[in-house]
């Protein structure tokens, strides 16, 4: 529980203060005391009267009350320590720096429990332990390094991590970006990553908070929190990215599916973040570049205008924007010509504006007035000014700060020059701004920002998905596991996800006669495998009846086949949709390019289900193959309308059927018109 003791306490007593600043109880103390503590400050060190300057107490017992109580002393002495000031003290707060609990051995759990018992029973708040603390406005109870600069508008840190936080903080501070507070929650006993956000979320104030959130973390203990504390937050104005570690590919569970083969924790985690609307970043540079961004005005279009007297960094910045579905628009014309006309011969106005090494700060002030009240096809302005050591960048960068107060159009200021232009950097960043050093991080986390989707509403899409009729199909399967093929085109004509008409059997003449009535050419399938293809089980363009007899009788002798499914054979492009159950966090729906291509290209966007449309859209936009669903080079499209309407209902049919554990559709066939599914498997647990 997060209380005022913790946030604000009237008085913090350093348990295990040091006069040596390279302990954690010398460097928490010296934090606390050069961060302008206005409360009691007291210590606890009995071989001390005073640790630097503040009054020291030989043992917890003999202390007056006190709200808050930070420990740096050995794990063992810990649970005794928390008791006696619980009970005797009126501490309600305690930050326990302390490693050696449950993160190192089954002892250390135990303690960690104690611990956790007593601060429950006296209704206090922990932090901790093993972390680096907690940094506010009020208070500077980390031990560690640096101290940025705070601020109540700054940003809310927030990470599983001390190290992590630390690094992060380094990260942040080069770029000028300010904090409200820093949140270290180590092994999370009783306060972590969601209970702070929560904390956050109900007590919200926008004339006051921080509307910026930045989260480092590593174990989602409670996905449904975390979605609906975050998505509470963006909603009321603000604005959150977040790293989640531990969810590489090494950690995937093997499975005997398309899906199951590569669904993984991180799938979740993207499908979670999607649905929150959290924009997901993978380092410490692109999480706090997009806090930077964060601290801007808002952007309002996807044009952006790179002006810079450097034309490699341009050039690369240009390509970071493009990759990730940003423009940066050609700029030409009469006004462009009137633009080149004011600057130096061998200029470039095309965009990127080359205002050339020689360029002045007025010609860089002409440009950003150009950008802002003449170019109607630009949203936002990018500027890169460094300098090889020749002159300083004193007056450029006042032209950059007077632009960016005045200016209705955001302006990103990329000055790489730290080192060579350090004091000219300081200056800038002193007077409030930040500094994006390097373009192709920039372009990254604008395209982070700008394809991460509003969050989601919690409203279950039902139109044309027959749910008594899921739930009856679901109730008379017989038993777990794979269900037969009559059952799976049952449930999918049930959510109203069109179906490809099939025919099953293990009676030759029967097939025949079927394929005679749908017409060659069909596809023939063997039933019984799971990966059909593999085992040659999978033949198409079937032309006649002698030629479907043949491979009737070659596949039946395939291992665990026990009948043959044939369908017309159809075109279009092949399509994947597929769905896991994840523990904890429920369905994540898949999509992308089908056939073999799902598995080898890996090319998948997920979802949370249920579903909304936007979400649906999301997905398939973020795919790398979405210009094939758009159609390229003179190729049609697939319908993204159906496409987006197939994966919503998928998403729904889940969420009545429960029972469903993986399933995929693998291919859908679409084309500019519709979209129909080929195939698809189902396994269940009931």
């Amino acid at each position: 529980m997060i209380n005022r003791q913790l946030l604000h306490p009237e008085s913090i007593v350093v348990v295990g203060a040091s006069n040596n600043l390279h302990k954690p109880g010398g460097a928490i103390l010296r934090n606390l005391i050069t961060g302008g503590y206005k409360g009691e400050l007291r210590a606890v060190n009995p071989k001390e009267e005073k640790v630097q300057n503040v009054v020291s107490y030989a043992n917890v017992s003999e202390l007056p009350d006190t709200d808050l109580a930070i420990l740096a002393i050995p794990a063992k002495l810990c649970p005794d320590t928390v008791e006696v000031l619980a009970a005797t003290k009126q501490t309600r707060a305690f930050i326990i720096l302390s490693a050696g609990f449950g993160e190192e051995t089954h002892e250390g759990a135990l303690l960690e429990e104690q611990i956790l018992n007593t601060v429950n029973r006296y209704g206090a708040a922990l932090i901790g332990p093993n972390c680096i603390g907690v940094l506010n406005t009020c208070h500077h109870s980390v031990f560690t390094q640096p101290i940025p600069n705070l601020n109540p508008q700054g940003v809310d840190l927030i990470s599983s991590s001390g190290a992590t936080a630390v690094f992060i903080l380094e990260s942040a501070v080069i770029k000028g970006l300010q904090f409200n507070s820093v949140w270290s929650v180590g092994n999370a006993k009783q306060i972590g990553v969601e209970d702070v956000l929560q904390y956050m979320d109900e007590h919200f104030d926008p004339a006051k908070d921080s509307d910026i959130k930045l989260i480092y973390i590593e174990s989602i203990k409670d996905p449904d929190r975390l979605l609906f504390h975050a998505s509470s937050l963006i909603r009321k104005g603000c604005k959150i990215a977040a790293i989640k570690a531990g969810s590489s590919e090494s950690g995937m569970r093997a499975a005997s599916s398309h899906t199951g083969a590569i669904a993984s924790s991180d799938s979740a985690v993207e499908a979670l973040f999607r649905k929150a609307g959290i924009v997901r970043c993978h380092s410490r540079e692109e999480l706090t570049t997009v806090g930077c961004i964060f601290t801007l005005p808002e952007l309002k279009g996807r044009n952006f205008a790179i002006v810079t007297h450097a034309g490699g960094p341009g050039v690369m910045l240009a390509d970071a924007l493009s990759k990730g579905g940003l423009v940066v628009p050609k700029l030409e014309g009469p006004v462009a010509e009137e633009l080149k006309g004011k600057l130096f011969p061998g200029a470039s106005v095309g965009n990127p504006i080359d205002i050339l090494a020689t360029g002045t700060p007025e010609h860089l002030s002409i440009v950003i007035d150009y950008c802002e009240k003449k170019f109607k096809n630009i949203d936002a302005i990018l500027a890169i000014f460094g300098t090889p050591g020749l002159v300083t960048m004193f007056e450029t960068y006042e032209v950059l700060h007077q632009k960016m107060n005045s200016c209705k159009k955001p302006i990103f200021p990329v000055l790489p020059s730290i080192h060579t232009a350090g004091k000219e950097v300081e200056e800038f960043l002193k007077k409030g701004h930040v500094n994006f050093a390097d373009e192709v991080t920039l372009g990254t986390a604008l395209s982070r920002i700008m394809n991460t989707s509003c969050p989601a509403t919690n409203e279950i899409e039902l139109y044309g998905v027959d749910v008594p009729l899921i739930r009856r199909i679901i109730d008379e399967i017989p038993e777990n596991g794979y269900i037969q093929p009559h059952y799976v085109q049952a449930l999918l004509k049930a959510a109203g996800i069109p179906i490809v008409e099939e025919i099953v059997t293990d009676n030759r003449e029967e097939l025949i006669a079927a394929a005679e009535r749908i017409g060659f050419p069909i596809v023939a399938k063997v039933v019984g495998p799971v990966h059909k293809s593999d085992v040659g089980g999978v033949v198409l363009n079937i032309q006649s009846s002698k030629h479907l007899a043949l491979e009737f009788e070659r596949m039946m002798a395939i291992p665990d086949a026990h009948a043959i499914m044939i369908q017309p054979m159809l075109k279009g492009t092949e399509l994947f949709i597929g769905a896991k159950y994840e523990e904890k966090f429920g369905h994540v729906v898949l999509c992308g390019l089908g056939g073999i291509f799902v598995e080898i290209l890996k090319d998948v966007s997920s979802g949370l289900a249920p579903l909304s449309y936007e979400e649906a859209y999301s997905m398939i936009r973020s795919l790398r193959a979405y210009k094939i669903i758009k159609g390229a080079r003179g190729q049609k499209g697939v319908n993204e309308d159906k496409f987006a309407e197939i994966i919503v209902r998928l998403s729904t049919l889940l969420r009545f059927a429960t029972e469903i554990k993986e399933m995929d559709i693998n291919p859908l066939l679409g084309t500019e018109k519709d979209i129909i599914a080929v195939d698809a498997r189902i396994r269940i647990e009931k």
